[in-house]
């Protein structure tokens, strides 16, 4: 395929660079000053050599102005705009220089092969053809025996390419206009064509690679925006469908297909916008119900409800409502079990109702596909502390209070367990034994619980009144070693309990 680069490269290569050493300070006084026709050429050659595009492009412009039946003067503006990738401006230069001078071969060659490449070939070979009957030099037709050839080739190509798809042969047409579009670059119909094949095969990036060319190579193509619009939609890219189909209604206000279209992907955005608010304000249950109301917006497309489910897990599990969010992310992973933030969400659930094994397989299973995320370390890391601290001590149990638990609940559930297991209620001395026991244990559920900085590290995993864990630390110590830290506790306070132990 012959890029614009290509072409810009081979036209600034033919022109002598010596040029560029002449003053051309002197030659733009003397333009300024008479303004003539052949100066402005000249000053255009002079740029055109030195690669300033834009420069060389003003000088040739005044010149067709300064003499509109000047063929020359079309045929090097054309040459710029060729060099500037501008093949939409060139070919009009280059017909006025045809009519202005039929016989010029040069320039009907070059018509024929900007025909060619966009995909006019009855055009283009009518050039070619007049080319080789107009007494050309040997370069000039064996040039044009090559296109015409070429010409012919890619007709017989176009036509099987087009039996191919009407037979709905997609991967044969697909493959066929490949071949064409390699010399038919700016081939609007072909490279629409072939979308609509990969639309068929599956293929949407390919699809949406043709048909964003297409709309560029063609002004006002609507149907372009349209089709990009829906494939971005039925992708679940609700912003990009927004942004494409603006571009269809910009071209044409009361285009019926891509008005209708952009009222419904603007409602969609505009509740998954709000509901991404939502969760950014916290409001974790009012997001749930605005991606509710997503999927009843858009019920058919599967990409937005898996969207809507997966961040629905996430609220919910951001909302502590962790046996919903385990469903929720469980529907999703059903259809997408490698999709790592629902996998993360989920675990965290699991670590919320305590089902600490099923928390640390979804984060093992997120690491495999994400390696370097820090949130799934930490969060594996904390599952599997709390895994080992649930196989020993869990102080929210010993009490009997959720980890959510505020101070006032977890004292009253302390008094209430302690009365309960008051040593003095028990006279056996096997059961009094087992109530001593009981009585420490619940004791220190209420000091590590009502500490914020204590329970803050036994909710990472950690306990604080474990000399292990505490790898040295002696915080808090005189819980350990029986009952010598009890001597003179009241474990209510004010009360009628007033008791002393002295317990080896």
């Amino acid at each position: 395929m012959v890029s614009i680069d290509h072409v810009a490269s081979k036209i600034l290569t033919y022109i002598p660079y010596v040029l560029v050493l002449i003053d051309m300070r002197y030659e733009g006084v003397k333009c300024g000053r008479d303004g003539s026709v052949d100066n402005h050429m000249e000053m255009g050659k002079k740029l055109l050599a030195a690669g300033q595009l834009a420069d060389a492009l003003s000088h040739f412009h005044a010149a067709v102005d300064g003499d509109p039946k000047n063929y020359m003067a079309y045929y090097r503006r054309a040459t710029v705009f060729l060099a500037m990738g501008k093949s939409k401006s060139a070919l009009p230069d280059l017909s006025k220089v045809i009519e202005l001078k039929p016989d010029f071969t040069s320039a009907r060659l070059q018509r024929g092969n900007l025909l060619l490449k966009q995909g006019r070939l009855d055009e283009a070979e009518s050039d070619f053809k007049k080319v080789l009957k107009s007494n050309p030099s040997d370069k000039e037709e064996r040039e044009a025996q090559s296109l015409l050839t070429k010409s012919d080739e890619i007709q017989r190509l176009v036509a099987q390419a087009r039996s191919s798809f009407d037979s709905q042969d997609y991967v044969t047409a697909a493959v066929q206009l490949d071949t064409v579009i390699e010399t038919c670059v700016w081939d609007v119909t072909s490279r629409e064509i072939r979308a609509e094949c990969f639309i068929q095969m599956g293929e949407m990036g390919k699809a949406i690679s043709d048909l964003k060319a297409a709309s560029k190579l063609k002004s006002d193509n609507t149907q372009a925006f349209y089709k990009l619009s829906t494939i971005y939609y039925n992708l679940g890219d609700h912003e990009m469908s927004l942004t494409e189909v603006r571009e269809c209604l910009k071209l044409d206000p009361d285009h019926k297909q891509c008005y209708s279209h952009y009222k419904q992907v603007k409602k969609l955005n505009k509740q998954i916008q709000s509901a991404e608010e939502l969760i950014q304000e916290q409001r974790y249950e009012d997001a749930v119900s605005k991606y509710e109301a997503v999927m009843k917006t858009e019920p058919n497309v599967r990409h937005f409800s898996l969207l809507a489910k997966e961040r629905m897990c996430h609220a919910l599990a951001q909302g502590q409502q962790a046996n919903r969010a385990i469903s929720v992310c469980g529907e999703v992973l059903q259809s997408d079990p490698e999709n790592v933030n629902v996998l993360k969400d989920r675990a965290e659930a699991y670590v919320q109702e305590e089902e600490y094994e099923e928390a640390i397989k979804d984060y093992e299973t997120a690491a495999k596909h994400s390696e370097n995320d820090r949130q799934i370390k930490e969060g594996l890391e904390k599952a599997q502390r709390l895994l080992k601290q649930s196989q020993k001590r869990d102080y929210y149990k010993i009490l009997g209070v959720k980890r959510t638990a505020q101070k006032k609940e977890i004292i009253k559930a302390y008094r209430k367990l302690a009365q309960q297991w008051h040593p003095d209620n028990f006279q056996d001395p096997e059961e009094k034994k087992r109530a001593e026991k009981k009585f420490i244990d619940i004791a220190q559920a209420k000091e590590v619980l009502t500490d914020p900085e204590m329970r803050t590290k036994f909710d990472q995993g950690e306990d604080p009144m474990d000399p292990e864990s505490q790898r040295g630390h002696h915080h808090h110590q005189h819980f350990h070693g029986g009952y010598q830290g009890f001597q003179g506790f009241n474990p209510f306070g004010s009360g009628p309990f007033n008791f002393k132990f002295n317990f080896n």
